[in-house]
């Protein structure tokens, strides 16, 4: 069974990823926050923070195509 927190993390995580496609890294970056709160163990919205602010710090080009390429091990 979903708890309801989990359940109002995982659709903060589908709004936060519905941003996180248009490029729009801090509405994404908030939304993945928000999703944490609710369910603090919640690692997809963790490694998608932390992809908002890499591309924050380092926008991708206009044509991006929505794939992350790790460029640091």
């Amino acid at each position: 069974m979903i708890t309801e927190n989990k359940r109002h993390a995982l659709d903060l995580f589908a709004q936060g990823r519905k941003f996180y496609k248009l490029m729009e890294f801090e509405a994404a970056l908030d939304l993945f926050h928000k999703a944490l709160e609710a369910d603090p163990a919640d690692s997809p919205s963790k490694v998608y923070a932390e992809r908002c602010q890499y591309y924050l710090d380092n926008p991708p080009p206009e044509d991006w195509d929505g794939v992350f390429t790790m460029v640091t091990k």
